[in-house]
């Protein structure tokens, strides 16, 4: 099979793409081309990853009225640009994993009567996938709300690649690595890669003031805050492991009782991938507020507990995460009601989908 997949502008559009290639290559022959920006993190990491890779000039529809023309004229451009890179590939399909990047492609694609394909990733759908949704052959969503508004003659709720990969991942023993007692449930709260010096401000005071005799708290501040933190609580909390990032994601979920954590699309297709009990805390800092609709398709399905980040009272939150380690019946009800959200077989189902197109 040969491939182009679209995808950048974050790793929220970047990494469900590359677990599903990852799962294509297990199956068979695969000659992939990713295409993505010049400058994002996907013109980074992929590269590094062994894959080859194309840059196009394009930009987000982010700024003023002139940038934004700006931006289009460039958009316009690169479709040019990105017909060259399919004639000279060749694909059998081009997939497009939403954000701007993947635009150019698949529209060029699409032009070409190549077989294509998107993917969303959140419960709204995306501006990317909104100009593609009437241009493409078929539709992969990963919620019910974005599933809902897409054509149903081609759009399958087949979900996230991701959710594929983290009941595979090979883990460690968390309780060695971070030091927590064998004996107690573990929770980790974890605002993102980069942290939330919001979350930070409001949870310090609270931790100062914590009894944690009823479990472990893995607490991540993010890099740039986690001498600030550690200087605040460091020693003064028995039981609590301050980290400013986790590298080894996998084992702490896999480890954990509890999650408090975001709303971003992979982080949650790999939380119901394996019936994981959170409290999510949406970022209310991205695109049309995507995370708490994300959110709400867990906590309305009693899979989760959301919290906006504006209501968050720190006291508050560790009571409602103590009242919740006390209850292993609900615990357990979120288990099930999680796992029944859970579509790990994503990138299988949408494998077989892209063999029968092509």
């Amino acid at each position: 099979m040969r491939i182009i997949i679209g995808s950048g502008g974050t790793g929220g559009h970047l990494y469900p793409a590359l677990a599903l290639i990852e799962y294509i290559e297990s199956q068979e022959d695969t000659q992939v081309l990713f295409v993505g920006t010049k400058d994002r993190l996907e013109s980074q990491v992929v590269p590094k990853l062994g894959y080859q890779y194309r840059g196009l000039d394009v930009k987000g529809l982010v700024g003023s009225p002139l940038n934004k023309l700006k931006n289009i004229m460039l958009f316009v451009r690169s479709i040019k640009e990105a017909k060259k890179i399919i004639r000279e590939f060749a694909p059998d399909i081009v997939v497009g994993f939403g954000g701007y990047p993947s635009a150019s492609i698949v529209m060029a694609a699409s032009q070409l009567k190549i077989p294509t394909m998107i993917h969303e990733q959140n419960s709204i759908i995306g501006l990317t996938n909104k100009i593609l949704v009437n241009k493409v052959d078929k539709i992969i969503a990963c919620y019910q709300g974005a599933y809902e508004k897409f054509p149903k003659g081609k759009t399958y709720l087949y979900g996230n690649p991701r959710a594929s990969l983290v009941g595979t991942q090979a883990t460690v023993d968390v309780h060695e690595k971070y030091g927590l007692k064998k004996d107690l449930p573990i929770v980790t709260m974890v605002m993102g890669s980069l942290g939330s010096k919001t979350i930070n401000d409001k949870m310090v005071a609270a931790l100062q003031k914590a009894d944690f005799k009823d479990y472990s708290l893995v607490y991540v501040t993010g890099k740039n805050y986690y001498d600030e933190v550690c200087s605040k609580l460091e020693g003064c909390v028995e039981n609590i492991k301050i980290v400013p990032y986790i590298d080894d994601m996998a084992s702490l979920m896999q480890s954990s009782t509890l999650m408090v954590t975001r709303g971003g699309a992979s982080t949650l297709a790999e939380l119901t991938a394996l019936g994981k009990p959170a409290i999510i805390i949406p970022s209310p800092y991205v695109v049309k507020n995507h995370q708490e609709f994300n959110a709400l398709e867990l906590s309305s399905n009693n899979a989760a507990k959301m919290i906006l980040e504006a209501d968050l009272d720190g006291t508050k939150l560790l009571e409602r995460i103590e009242g919740l380690i006390q209850s292993p019946l609900q615990l357990e009800a979120m288990h099930q009601a999680s796992l029944k959200l859970s579509q790990s077989d994503a990138s299988k189902n949408i494998y077989e989908l892209i063999k029968t197109m092509i």
